[in-house]
C-alpha cells in the first residue's frame, strides 16, 4: 500500500469493551420448580376449562366421571402431577367454589335406587305392564298383544335420560317398531312375555346401578373401575336372561324368539339409562326388524358388545 492510499483509508473507530457492570449476563440454569411456577398452575387452568362441572358436583366421583367423559384418562392426570383422575378430580372439587361449604356424605346411589317409598314407587310401575299383559291375555282381549307391546316400550322410554344425538326418540320409535313386529309374527304370548319380563329388568337394571357406582366409590383408577364393572355387567345380563326365559315360560312365548329381544330391550333400557348414545343402539333396533329368526340374536349380541365397553366407564354412572 502506498503512502497516499494510507492516508485516504480512514482508520476503523476502535470497539468499545464492556465494562463488567455493562456486560449481559451469561444464561443460568432455571430450576425445574421455577419453571413450573412460571408455566402456571394446570389444575387451575383445568378447574376453569370445567366450572361448570366442577361447581355442580357433590363429589369427587362425579368430577371424575365427567372428566373421562372429556377425554381426560390416568395417562393425563399425569400431566398436572396426579396419579390419577380420581386424585385429579379430589383437588378440582377442593378448589371449586363448592369447597368452602362442609361436605357432606357422598350419595353412592342414584335417586332411583335408593330405599324408601319412590323405590317401592319405581318397582311397582315396573310390575304393572307385566300384570296388565296377563290380565288382558287371560281375559281374552282382543288387542291384548298390542297393549302389551305398547306398555313394554313405554316402560322404556320412563327410566331414560338425555344423551346426545339429533333424533333423541329414534332408539324409542325403533324399539316400539321392534316389539310390534315380533307381537305380529309370534303372537300375543310373546308380547306377554316382554312385558313380564320389564319387572326383573328393572331389578337389574337397579342393581347393577347401584353395584357399578360402590364400586367407582372404591375404585383408584379409571382401569381398576372398568376390570371391575365388566364382570358385574355380565352377572348382571345373566341373570336377566334367566329371567326372560322364566318370563317366556310363563306366557308360552317360544325361547328362542322372546329371551333375544327381551335382552335387547334390556340392554337398550340400560343404555339410555345411563346416558348413552343412541346410534348404536338404534342400529341395533333396526337389525332386529329384520324377517330372519337370526336378527334378534345378531342385534342382542352386537348391543352386549357395545354395553361392556360403554357401561365399563366411570362417565356412565354419573347421576343424571
Amino acid at each position: 500500500m502506498t503512502v497516499e492510499e494510507a492516508a485516504v483509508t480512514p482508520t476503523p473507530a476502535p470497539t468499545a469493551v464492556p465494562t463488567a457492570a455493562q456486560a449481559p449476563a451469561a444464561p443460568a440454569a432455571v430450576p425445574a420448580a421455577a419453571r413450573r411456577r412460571v408455566a402456571g398452575d394446570p389444575v387451575k387452568a383445568l378447574l376453569h376449562r370445567h366450572r361448570a362441572l366442577c361447581e355442580r358436583a357433590v363429589d369427587p366421583l362425579e368430577i371424575a366421571a365427567g372428566l373421562e367423559a372429556h377425554g381426560i384418562t390416568d395417562r393425563t392426570a399425569a400431566r398436572f402431577r396426579h396419579r390419577d383422575v380420581f386424585s385429579l378430580a379430589e383437588e378440582l372439587y377442593a378448589r371449586s367454589a363448592r369447597a368452602e361449604a362442609p361436605a357432606g356424605p357422598a350419595r353412592l346411589l342414584p335417586a332411583s335406587v335408593t330405599s324408601g317409598p319412590r323405590a317401592l314407587r319405581g318397582f311397582g310401575c315396573a310390575l304393572l305392564p307385566g300384570a296388565l299383559a296377563l290380565g288382558g291375555a287371560a281375559a281374552g282381549t282382543p288387542f291384548a298383544g298390542a297393549a302389551a307391546a305398547l306398555l313394554t316400550v313405554a316402560a322404556l322410554v320412563w327410566p331414560g335420560r338425555a344423551a346426545g344425538g339429533r333424533l333423541p326418540w329414534l332408539a324409542h320409535l325403533l324399539a316400539a317398531a321392534a316389539v310390534g313386529w315380533a307381537a305380529y309374527r309370534y303372537g300375543t304370548p310373546l308380547a306377554v312375555a316382554l312385558a313380564v319380563a320389564v319387572a326383573p329388568g328393572h331389578l337389574a337394571a337397579a342393581a347393577f346401578a347401584g353395584r357399578a357406582r360402590h364400586r367407582l366409590a372404591a375404585s383408584r383408577a379409571l382401569e381398576d373401575f372398568a376390570d371391575g364393572a365388566r364382570p358385574l355387567l355380565a352377572g348382571v345380563v345373566l341373570a336377566f336372561t334367566a329371567a326372560a326365559a322364566g318370563a317366556a315360560a310363563v306366557a308360552g312365548a317360544p325361547l328362542a324368539a322372546a329371551v333375544p329381544l327381551a335382552l335387547l330391550l334390556f340392554l337398550t333400557r340400560l343404555l339410555l339409562r345411563h346416558g348413552a348414545h343412541r346410534g348404536p343402539v338404534a342400529a341395533a333396533l333396526a337389525l332386529a326388524l329384520v324377517p330372519v329368526p337370526a336378527a334378534a340374536v345378531a342385534a342382542a349380541a352386537g348391543l352386549l358388545v357395545h354395553a361392556v365397553l360403554a357401561l365399563s366407564r366411570a362417565s356412565a354412572h354419573a347421576r343424571p
